[in-house]
């Protein structure tokens, strides 16, 4: 967002009773998103910002058999995660109407939202989404209603930004009014990776075997290739155009997010969409490609933070 639009959401979520200076009683270093203030009186309990990272926002109920929710979207982008207490005799409500409000104000559309039993339902699972991103448990009363728990999820249409915000009390005590308030701003990862050239290519499979490839972009969960992948895509045709004998197979990687099926038959997909491409687009022979999906099961890297999930999301040549 350019800093015109930041101040009018500002400015907006001013008129709703939202106020935009650091409290004293904030933890050192924190500090309100440029797009998202806080409500009036709140104070800052823990942050978390990540230039790239993946989130999961909710678009429908929770399913407690899965600890997620029945439908959600897999993002990846910056990702601020910013844990607030309420001020004395705010309500979860109050909290999350103002808000919506302000959002709405401001270019938001709000794609998902439930109330304290809707919020709740099937065990309750409360904050699952909470300060982490992920399920976390219930944190309600003794029943649904007593939970006093709101959620939604927000979207500015033009800027691709995701709000996700979680208003709560603490075992149904009305006077612990917690929220948290998750921005996530859809982009790539920013990579100083420079596009393999053919030549390296050849060089890694006649050393190696394989030669791993970076910069073949899809969108989370997905399998058709972004049009920023052209240059890695060019230099493979260079190659196989190159080595006229050259036969490989194309070999699909992902991270561990999600489940095993699922990630085999995605990286199979993206190792076929790759095939295509150099067939489509390059015209090369078919006969001289295989793909295949290995999904998360030869990792190059932890799959425990997003730096070694980027490592490990790949295609891999593989001579045959």
């Amino acid at each position: 967002m350019n800093r015109h639009h930041v101040a009018a959401v500002a400015f907006t979520l001013l008129a709703f009773g939202l106020a935009v200076s650091a409290a004293a009683q904030d933890i050192a270093g924190s500090s309100d998103h440029p797009v998202v203030a806080r409500y009036k009186g709140a104070t800052i309990r823990a942050q978390s910002r990540q230039e790239f990272d993946a989130f999961a926002v909710p678009l429908g109920p929770a399913d407690k058999s899965e600890k997620k929710f029945k439908k959600e979207e897999q993002l990846e982008g910056k990702v601020v995660k910013t844990l607030y207490q309420a001020p004395a005799g705010a309500s979860p409500l109050a909290v999350s109407r103002s808000y919506q409000d302000a959002l709405k104000q401001s270019g938001f559309e709000i794609l998902y939202a439930c109330s304290p039993k809707q919020c709740n339902e099937e065990g309750r699972v409360a904050v699952t989404l909470g300060y982490s991103g992920t399920y976390l448990g219930p944190l309600g009363g003794r029943s649904p209603d007593d939970a006093g728990t709101y959620l939604f999820t927000a979207r500015h249409p033009k800027n691709n930004v995701y709000v996700v915000v979680v208003a709560f009390n603490i075992w149904g005590d009305p006077s612990r009014v917690f929220y948290t308030v998750n921005v996530v701003e859809v982009k790539p990862m920013q990579t100083e990776m420079v596009v393999v050239k053919a030549k390296e290519l050849a060089e890694d499979i006649t050393k190696t075997g394989h030669a791993s490839i970076y910069g073949i972009y899809f969108d989370t969960g997905k399998a058709v290739i972004k049009p920023e992948s052209k240059p890695v895509i060019d230099e493979i045709a260079k190659l196989l155009n190159s080595q006229a004998t050259l036969k490989l197979h194309v070999v699909g990687h992902t991270d561990n997010v999600g489940t095993l099926p699922s990630n085999m038959t995605l990286s199979k997909q993206r190792a076929e969409a790759v095939v295509n491409a150099l067939v489509n687009d390059h015209r090369i022979a078919a006969a001289r490609l295989i793909a295949n999906g290995v999904g998360p099961l030869a990792p190059v890297a932890s799959n425990a933070a997003e730096e070694g999930r980027a490592k490990n999301r790949r295609v891999e040549l593989v001579g045959q």
